[in-house]
């Protein structure tokens, strides 16, 4: 009976320890796979950086071709702006003289007469005929 039991609790004890192995085993894999995860994940984003950035560099291409540089544009705005600030300039010399005839016109030949609305008012209570 003892042998029996013996062999029995050797038996058991070779399955613990089996199943010991077996569960160290399992974690070293799954240890593995999530290794193996992380480093796909840093792969694909070190992908996806480097697609962006072939990209960027394709579309600043495109960009300085077909809309120029920042410098060109700055140089563009600036030169619209001078050519239109000459045009005003040529618009007020040209203009200042009339302007300056018609508001002396305006301020200085005065013709007194009565406001339309008293004109009315006056009409109506009858203390004005014209």
């Amino acid at each position: 009976v003892r042998t029996k039991m013996a062999s029995q609790t050797q038996g058991i004890q070779q399955l613990l320890a089996a199943e010991k192995r077996a569960a160290e085993k399992i974690n070293e894999a799954r240890k593995r796979k999530a290794s193996r995860l992380k480093q796909a994940k840093k792969e694909a984003q070190a992908e996806v950086e480097k697609y962006r950035a072939e990209r960027e560099a394709t579309f600043k291409v495109y960009e300085d071709k077909h809309l120029g540089t920042k410098a060109d544009i700055d140089n563009q705005i600036r030169k619209e702006t001078e050519v239109q600030l000459e045009d005003m300039k040529r618009s007020v010399a040209h203009n200042k003289q009339q302007v300056i005839v018609r508001l002396l016109q305006l301020t200085c030949d005065i013709k007194p007469e009565l406001h339309h609305n008293l004109i009315l008012q006056k009409k109506l209570h009858g203390e004005f005929t014209n």
